[in-house]
């Protein structure tokens, strides 16, 4: 009866889910190598690198582009290493602009809604309202984590033997297309399910903050840091708009020089509105994580709580702060992406290689039941 069940939930939850997972897949197939490709194939990311005493600080950045496109709210500067440009992003805004560091030269003003945005709100919402997709996303997700348990019972072998070990194991390439195609479900889907597990569970941390927190609490919860609280003795001056570039350019400096233990150079640093009290950075950008800072304005000391490097980390902060580089095969650099990028391939053939095997039983079924009413008389 279970196996019954099991089978019954692994067909047809695999046909409900079949498209948007075979899109999600895709997608993230193609997300992957985003970064590698885009350095591959364009002239301004990609620049010869200098020393870091050479690299020119968010103000300048910031009055090179001011000068460029004059009116623009200008809202951070992402300084992504020594051998690479500084990406800038604008408020209410479809472009991103490229400087050079250490020349504050602007190499290019690039749309954002290219190919690589359009794959990425098809692996976020499958291109439909942000709402709607999001929770299709989520459940279809959720439905192929179930796929995969499944599909696990249903490939555990009754008897380890040499002739179960050979179908469960290796692919019968001279085989019929009918059994190629079985082997092809069965067998790659095994090879593929840890890293596929893993790609599905994070993704439901992202999608369900249910499960965010279910698993905050079942890994032991956030440590306990005490709150950065201001002192009564402190007086902030208010400063003029224009010294939000002095800010930018101390802040820029400090995460650098105080703060940053992984990838120094690489620093995200926000121009802080009128009204900001805290102004946003961001440093310790390695293997798909990233370290998250927030300064007092006025004092240029951290406000709120303090995020340290990640290998101070208790194990759930590490785990929700390498979420996002467990989920994409940042985690270890092309080695996984390699891997993740073979293995999402994989989970998007699973629902084609399924629904032929399902196929080609419903046709030997009809068939066999054809032949029984002409048998009999």
């Amino acid at each position: 009866m279970f196996s019954k069940i099991n089978a019954w939930l692994h067909l047809w939850l695999g046909l409900a889910a079949g498209i948007p997972v075979i899109i999600l897949a895709i997608t993230g197939c193609v997300l992957v190598f985003e970064h590698d490709i885009k350095e591959l194939t364009t002239n301004y990311i990609h620049i010869e690198p200098r020393s870091a005493e050479e690299q020119l600080p968010p103000s300048a950045i910031y009055k090179a582009v001011n000068h460029i496109l004059p009116g623009k709210e200008i809202a951070s500067s992402w300084y992504n290493g020594l051998d690479k440009s500084v990406k800038v992003s604008l408020d209410h805004s479809d472009s991103l602009v490229y400087v050079n560091p250490y020349t504050a030269e602007v190499l290019a003003i690039v749309d954002h809604e290219d190919f690589f945005h359009f794959m990425d709100e098809g692996h976020r919402h499958l291109w439909m309202p942000v709402k709607i997709g999001r929770q299709v996303v989520g459940w279809s997700t959720f439905i192929f984590f179930i796929l995969l348990i499944t599909g696990l019972i249903l490939w555990w072998p009754k008897k380890w033997n040499k002739r179960s070990r050979e179908q469960s194991f290796s692919i019968k390439w001279k085989a019929k297309f009918k059994r190629v195609n079985y082997d092809l479900h069965n067998v790659l889907g095994f090879y593929s399910l840890t890293i596929a597990l893993v790609m599905c569970f994070t993704g439901l941390i992202m999608s369900f903050p249910w499960i965010r927190s279910a698993v905050v609490s079942l890994t032991g919860g956030y440590p306990n840091k005490p709150k950065i609280e201001k002192s009564d003795k402190e007086e902030h001056i208010e400063q003029p708009l224009n010294d939000a570039l002095v800010v930018a350019d101390q802040i820029w400096y400090k995460v650098r020089h105080e703060y940053a233990k992984y990838n120094k150079e690489a620093v995200i640093v926000h121009y802080p509105e009128p009204e900001d009290k805290t102004v946003y950075a961001c440093t310790d950008m390695e293997g798909g994580t990233w370290r998250d800072l927030n300064f007092d304005r006025y004092t240029l000391e951290l406000a709120g709580r303090k995020q340290g490097p990640i290998d101070q980390a208790n194990t759930t902060e590490w785990l929700m702060r390498s979420n996002y580089a467990l989920h994409t095969g940042f985690i270890g650099g092309m080695t996984t992406k390699i891997i993740y990028f073979l293995a999402s391939l994989i989970c998007a053939t699973l629902p084609v290689t399924g629904f032929y095997i399902w196929w080609g039983k419903k046709r030997k079924t009809v068939k066999k039941t054809n032949r029984t009413q002409l048998a009999t008389p």
